[in-house]
Parts: structure tokens; sequence; C-alpha cells
């Protein structure tokens, strides 16, 4: 019987040995505690792999600085799970001060702009927010986010737009001024004020004719139509399609795939040619 006890304590002393660097791992409050928590869908969503360091900013925009060999690579994630990520004041207020830092970082090759909230990129505008304006602030407001879409646009390096959910209204407009989207089979696009019997405020009148030529912008800005991923690629609209993978970040994945197609290249020709490019679209020699 003393052998048995003395097997016994031996068992649960190899048992203590084997389980105590994962009891550490995983103490109260520990990163990897939270690594994966019952919400695992939401976890994964946010391509954690990728996230190789702590993010940066407030809670409106977490701002990521990708390491390794995806070094190079900034990825802005939109989280205002609250309001489908739509677009206030505060988040106005931080993408301008973040693209601002951005432009004149020469370590920053590709910035990707996502959500993290899932099923949604943006929906637009607050509403409620505005709602609560005084009609003397929601001028300048609206021109804010102008700038801030004119200030993505001019990023001096690449930009790409992941739309693995819905993008409506001031939404589309902010991916439109990034210089590619990439976009899930089942995310919705479109410029739909016009239900709300206002228009696109913050470039889309512009970008979007860009895009997919005039008669078709005009449509679907006339109808306040949303289009799907497939049909999206198919006008032009979006450079690449990809289908909804079961962590909700298919687009996400092919962005950085492209991305680091871009960090290899000379950083200095890839800037100039982005420049000449913008500078010559216009032009009709």
């Amino acid at each position: 019987r003393s052998s048995d006890l003395n097997m016994a304590a031996l068992a649960r002393l190899r048992l203590a040995l084997s389980t105590a660097p994962l009891a550490r791992n995983l103490r109260p409050g520990s990163a990897r505690a939270h690594a994966h928590p019952p919400a695992a869908a939401s976890a994964a969503f946010l391509g954690r792999r990728h996230y190789s360091s702590e993010a940066k900013g407030d809670e409106d925009l977490r701002v990521h600085y990708l390491e390794g060999e995806e070094q190079g690579i900034v990825v802005l994630g939109i989280n205002r799970p609250n309001s489908r990520n739509a677009i206030s004041r505060s988040l106005v207020k931080t993408m301008m001060k973040t693209l601002d830092s951005l432009k004149t970082d020469k370590k920053v090759r590709t910035v990707i702009l996502r959500s993290e909230v899932p099923g949604i990129f943006c929906a637009g505008a607050d509403l409620k927010e505005r709602a609560k304006m005084h009609p003397s602030e929601v001028g300048p407001f609206v021109a804010k986010a102008r700038a801030v879409m004119n200030d993505l646009a001019d990023l001096p390096m690449p930009s790409i737009a992941v739309l693995d959910g819905a993008a409506l209204g001031g939404g589309l407009e902010m991916a439109l001024a990034c210089d590619i989207i990439v976009a899930a089979s089942s995310a919705k696009m479109g410029l739909v004020e016009t239900k709300l019997a206002i228009i696109p405020g913050a470039g889309g009148t512009q970008r979007l004719p860009r895009a997919i030529g005039v008669a078709l912008a005009k449509e679907l800005i006339f109808s306040a139509r949303a289009i799907d991923g497939e049909e999206a690629k198919a006008i032009g609209l979006v450079s690449h399609v990809v289908e909804q993978n079961d962590t909700g970040d298919a687009a996400y994945m092919k962005a950085i795939a492209l991305a680091r197609e871009f960090i290899s290249q000379g950083p200095v020709a890839v800037r100039m040619a982005k420049l000449a490019i913008n500078h010559g679209i216009d032009r009709k020699s």
C-alpha cells in the first residue's frame, strides 16, 4: 500500500511539472489567457497572427506596425463596434492625426485600412451624432471628413482598403480614397446617401466616376444601390474579390499578400510611381 501511495504521489508530481508552464502562461490577465476568448471567431477575425506588435492609437482606430517579413506594413483597424464603425468626430480627429504621422514615416511602406469589427467595414457617417449637432456644425464636420479622405488618398505609400464587410456611404468613400480595394464576395458596398435625401459629401462623386466611369457611377448614386463584391469586381470598383472564409478575414489575408509584394520593391521607386500616376491621371496627354 505504501508503494501504491508513492506511485500516486509521483504521478501527481509529474502532472504538476508538466502543466506548470501552461498555468504560468494562462494566469489571469496575461496576454495568452485572452488570446482565445469564448468569442474565438472575433479573435480569429482580427488576424492576430499578423499583429506582431502591440496596437497603438485610441480605441476608435488601432494602429498595428507589423514585424518580421511584414515589416513596413502598417494596419489601421477601425474599431467602433457599437456604431458599426460609423464616422464620428472622434474617428475623424484620430485618423487625421494618424495619417499626418504616417505620411512622414519613411519606414512605412504600405498602409492597410480594415475593420476590427466582424461583418462591417464602415456604415458611413454617424447619423446619431450628426442629429445632435447644431446646423452650423454640420458643414465643418463634413469638410473635415472630406479632408481625411484626401489625406488618405495623398499618402505617399500604397494603401489598400479591406472590405470583409459592408462599406456604405462614407465607408465606401473611405475605401475609394485608397489605391486598391480588396473585397470579400459577400461584402456589400454603395453610395446610398440619396436614400436620405443627401449626396455623397466626402469625395465619392469624384472618385467613383474615376473608378468605374461616369454613366455607371451616376446610375449607382442616383439609385442608392448597394452591390456585392462579385459585381464590384465586374465593374472595376474593386481590384480583387475573394470568397469569405470561416474567420471572416479573407480580404484581409489577400491584402497582406499584396502588401508583401509591394514592400519587396524599391521603396523610393514605389512612392515615385504612385506620385506620377496620381499627378498624371487627370491629364489628357
